[in-house]
């Protein structure tokens, strides 16, 4: 059994993840709609929660879709979603930032296009980038050694905690 160190619970989560919607919200107040990319597969279930508050929350439309790709070898990306991108606000979401790789991958096919903007949100932000990533909305920020992990577990559509390996 790996050693876990919990960082955030459940409980927790839920209001970070709230927290984020509303930093969302602030953000891009001023938007006629915003869509909301996740990335496979807690990725995608943390914008779905967020879209639910922004939905509760702001006058704005939110898109959502999924961003699916290998995170070990991220070459192929692909949207569950095609759209004209052109002037949009995009956010791009996932649980954890580790090296930064994979949100800079995720990324990737909406630089065909030319978006208003593209945001970045992450529930663990973990500091020991190799790539030049800054994320925008962040519902925990960890200085953690390059040898630590954090992980994220998920028991269907919920979250139950996030911890360090």
């Amino acid at each position: 059994m790996e050693n876990r160190n919990v960082i955030l619970t459940g409980e927790v989560i839920e209001k970070k993840i709230e927290r984020i919607a509303y930093e969302i919200y602030e953000h891009n107040y001023d938007e006629p709609s915003i869509i909301l990319a996740g990335i496979w597969d807690r990725g995608s279930l943390i914008t779905r929660k967020i879209a639910a508050h922004l939905q509760r929350i702001a006058p704005f439309t939110v898109e959502v879709m999924e961003i699916k790709l290998d995170k070990q070898s991220p070459g192929e990306v692909t949207l569950s979603a095609s759209s004209d991108f052109n002037n949009k606000v995009i956010v791009v979401i996932d649980d954890v930032a580790n090296s930064g790789r994979t949100m800079l991958y995720a990324i990737k096919p909406f630089l065909a296009y030319l978006p208003k903007k593209i945001l970045t949100a992450v529930l663990v932000d973990r500091q020991h980038k190799s790539f030049p990533l800054s994320v925008d909305f962040v519902g925990y920020s960890l200085a953690t050694t390059p040898q630590n992990m954090v992980m994220v577990d998920v028991e269907g559509e919920e979250i139950s905690s996030a911890y360090l390996v």
